[in-house]
């Protein structure tokens, strides 16, 4: 049955959406010399089946045998396809309503024509090459922009710098730098060079302490291979402190059996603790200075929406009652509101990650927008409720489609200070 949709599928892409879109080339290009005309034909078509093929080859082969990297790119660009092709049909769309009602007002004048003994003419209405130039140019923007997110966007760091006031924060702490990294996904890379900068850009922030709030890889902790001598650059004098996210677990691989999942987690702990960043498993860490303290609580991943619930609040929250204030790491967002502004109103400040902003949206000024918007309330930057804050991090790495439009990866810096807020 699922083979039965695919091939319908096809048959849908390319009896109707590509000849539907073959109107606009033939028209766009009409005036163009018979070689010419051939070759964009042909490049068309092979386009068409090209796209066509490696459909063929992901859902109709063994994909788990897939190199991932081809994969990733035969996906993205069959995506390209549609979305592209998608564009062209709207405005393709638009001419045909017009064409449509010069048509029936062309019909209607001419029955009364005819009744006046009138000889009948051609009422029909070809394509105007304008319009069809026009649909391929819209179609052109996002092939441009989703080339241009994956050559420049993905790897386009920002560091974001927000200054929060708390006013219990203890005195030795005043001023404490906070840097932030959050859903490396190790395993989408494909410039280590590129990686190795934004670590830098990191580190030459100088932060007081570090945070990474969860999923260092995509689901398999030989991921890392490569990029331990990378992040275990990551560095701070009062330490790096981690947490899982969701797809550090491995929920998403089909293993072997269940010993083989246990074990790859098992593998993905070490990586931390050979980077030197200090894992915390529904755990906590007091930060002692000048007789006063600062808590850190981390915990595993809690999310909503289906994603795991590993996290326990409080376990990690034992023994912080004492701390001034305390700083909480917990992978997605959904779970401030969802438990932390509900039970537990100590906690100053939480630090999530997941959404990725969802690698695309808008941001200009006060403007912000992302389709993940209607998903998650509170999905990138600082949030404030009922003075207890949360910070959301766009995400240093990448999933899926290998690059960012409109939300670059971010490197966050937060200092706190004494006092109240503004």
């Amino acid at each position: 049955m699922r083979r039965v949709n695919i091939i319908l599928f096809l048959v849908f892409f390319l009896f109707v959406i590509d000849y539907y879109v073959f109107q606009a080339v033939s028209a766009a290009f009409g005036s163009f010399s018979l070689p010419a005309r051939q070759i964009i034909f042909g490049f068309y078509w092979g386009l068409t089946g090209l796209t066509i093929f490696g459909f063929m080859v992901y859902y109709l082969g063994n994909a788990d045998r897939l190199p991932r990297q081809f994969k990733t790119y035969v996906l993205v660009g069959i995506a390209t396809n549609f979305i592209a092709k998608t564009f062209v049909v709207f405005v393709l769309f638009l001419e045909d309503l017009q064409r449509g009602v010069r048509w029936a007002y062309l019909k209607v004048s001419q029955y009364f024509k005819e009744e006046s003994g009138v000889a009948a003419e051609d009422v029909s209405i070809a394509r105007h090459p304008l319009w069809s130039q026009t649909a391929l140019a819209v179609g052109s923007i996002p092939v441009v922009a989703i080339g241009w997110g994956i050559v420049s966007g993905a790897h386009d760091y920002r560091v974001r710098k927000k200054v929060v006031a708390l006013p219990n924060l203890p005195k030795a702490f005043d001023g404490l730098k906070i840097g932030q990294l959050s859903d490396i996904h190790s395993g989408s890379f494909r410039n280590r060079i590129a990686v190795r900068g934004g670590v830098e850009m990191l580190n030459q922030e100088k932060p007081d302490i570090v945070f990474f709030t969860g999923d260092l890889v995509n689901n398999e902790a030989k991921e890392m291979k490569d990029y331990l001598n990378v992040f275990d650059k990551v560095a701070a004098p009062l330490g790096v402190f981690s947490i899982l996210g969701n797809h550090d677990y491995g929920d998403y691989v089909r293993w072997p059996g269940q010993a083989d999942k246990a074990a790859n987690l098992e593998s993905l702990k070490s990586v931390h603790k050979s980077m030197g960043w200090n894992l915390l498993l529904n755990e906590n860490h007091l930060l002692k200075e000048s007789g006063e303290t600062l808590a850190i609580l981390g915990i595993e991943n809690w999310g909503a929406r289906g994603f795991s619930k590993y996290g326990k609040l409080s376990e990690a929250y034992r023994g912080t009652k004492a701390a001034a204030t305390k700083l909480l790491l917990s992978h997605d967002p959904s779970h401030w509101s969802a438990e932390v502004l509900k039970d537990y109103p100590d906690i100053d400040i939480s630090f999530a990650g997941h959404t990725h902003g969802m690698q695309f949206g808008v941001e200009i000024g006060n403007i912000k927008w992302s389709p993940v918007q209607y998903m998650y309330k509170e999905w990138a930057g600082l949030y404030e409720k009922q003075g207890q804050y949360l910070y959301v991090n766009r995400g240093f790495g990448y999933l899926g489609y290998p690059g960012r439009i409109g939300i670059p990866p971010e490197i966050t810096i937060i200092e706190l200070k004494r006092g109240e807020a503004a």
